[in-house]
């Protein structure tokens, strides 16, 4: 394991604690002793993170057997059980609560470093499963030595072993590990790829886990030479979370797809297992598309908005019909305000004039309603403020949001800032209110 330990020390240098996700498994367990072992040479804080999923009846007992281990060998344990998923158990859930589990005891002692005991076979495994199902280049090449998120690093040093070097290293070494019995269970995509693909693989080259390596950081390569160019392209078309659908177009198909595949692995913090092909297609087949306002959802409630020549990515935001206040003094929140004035020379969209006898006090905000229509100032009959908005050409992002003026009998008085009912007043008018809007968001 000498390579290892030259990984580690490239990393580990002026380091005081490190976290090694742990499970008590043959891989997590070699992972656990060259700490150990490496702990000889420079002196570091061993983290032992294990997490409980509460599946298995050994689950505890495996709780035990790395509490005792850690005590023996004086290494920090801290342990996580999951006492329930929220319904049904998902691969995707379990991995999403080990991982919260970890980037919280990061914090806790303040370490940039996560340790796994991933080697050469997963990566085999990951790669196969990946080209199956389907995924971008990143994807396919499977995992790296060292990953970075948002605000630590992920660092498998075992990556250049097999699971028989692994295996040999325990024997020599005489070090205890447990065996998980789900690992056997083929209702699991990984188990049956590892129990299935793996040995035949294995039999046409024993070492075939070095020419997987090798071909992932090939294409590790190409990915980043393309990368840097869409990143270029990327800085132009996409700003505030928002694309420029015209100029996007313009791009070449190959580098399009790298700069959506940039936007989603920023979105996701570059969980690559949460992303596939089909939805960069889905937003190309989006931004290709004839209609002027529409939307896709995506994986974690992410909507990505077509409206106009923009396409905006966002979190989900339900409309909250009962969203609703009476407007008696100034208002203001993180999206809008409201000003009384007593004077006032603009006559524009952003002002509103009101005589309080043509109609009913007091007056509301509120968000829009199905059916919602107004009577326009300067026209006969009504218009549904979803065809005001169309016409008006606001955001399909924003209509939802959008503060709606209203009297007691809830009839609508005023869209701020796009148009204004027959009850608003000019200047030249009888009038006794004034209402200024301005939208912060715009301010920003």
């Amino acid at each position: 394991m000498e390579l290892s330990f030259r990984i580690l020390n490239e990393y580990l240098n002026k380091v005081d604690n490190v976290v090694l996700a742990i499970s008590g498994g043959p891989d997590s367990m070699v992972l656990l002793d060259l700490f150990v072992k490496y702990r000889n040479i420079i002196p570091i804080n061993i983290i032992c993170a294990h997490v409980n999923h509460n599946l298995r009846k050994e689950s505890n007992e495996e709780y035990k057997f790395i509490k005792e281990y850690c005590l023996r060998h004086n290494v920090i344990f801290e342990y996580y059980k999951i006492e329930n998923y929220d319904g049904t158990f998902t691969e995707e859930k379990g991995r999403k609560y080990r991982y919260e589990f970890f980037e919280d005891i990061l914090k806790k002692y303040n370490c940039k470093l996560l340790f796994t005991a991933h080697h050469g076979d997963d990566l085999i495994e990951t790669m196969m499963m990946r080209i199956v199902r389907g995924s971008s280049l990143s994807g396919y090449s499977g995992f790296s030595i060292v990953s970075n998120k948002k605000f630590y690093k992920i660092i498998r040093p075992l990556i250049y072993f097999s699971k028989e070097d692994l295996y040999n290293y325990l024997r020599s070494n005489k070090i205890p590990y447990v065996i998980d019995s789900s690992n056997f269970n083929e209702l699991y995509t990984r188990n049956r790829f590892r129990h299935n693909v793996l040995p035949f693989l294995k039999k046409e080259d024993s070492n075939v886990h070095k020419k997987f390596l090798k071909f992932s950081l090939m294409l590790k390569e190409y990915d980043n030479y393309v990368n840097k160019i869409a990143n270029k392209y990327l800085k132009k078309v996409y700003i505030n979370n928002e694309l420029n659908i015209k100029m996007f177009k313009k791009i070449d198909k190959l580098i399009q797809k790298n700069i959506l595949k940039l936007i989603l692995n920023n979105i996701y913090d570059n969980d690559i297992d949460l992303i596939f092909d089909k939805h960069v297609d889905f937003i190309l087949n989006l931004i290709y598309s004839k209609g002027k306002n529409d939307f896709i959802v995506l994986p974690k409630n992410i909507n990505v908005k077509k409206s106009y020549n923009k396409l905006i990515f966002m979190y989900e935001i339900k409309n909250h019909n009962d969203y609703k206040f009476e407007l008696s003094n100034n208002f203001s929140n993180n999206l809008f305000k409201f000003s009384f004035l007593n004077e006032e020379e603009s006559d524009s969209n952003y002002v509103c004039r009101l005589d309080s006898k043509e109609i009913c006090m007091p007056l509301f905000i509120r968000n829009r309603k199905n059916g919602d229509k107004i009577y326009v100032l300067g026209l006969n009959g009504s218009k549904k403020i979803k065809e005001v908005f169309i016409n008006e050409k606001v955001d399909i992002s924003k209509r939802n949001q959008w503060p709606l003026l209203v009297d007691s009998k809830d009839n609508i008085i005023w869209i701020p800032g796009v148009k204004k009912s027959k009850y608003c007043k000019k200047k030249n008018n009888k009038y006794d209110i004034i209402i200024k809007y301005e939208c912060i968001e715009e301010e920003k």
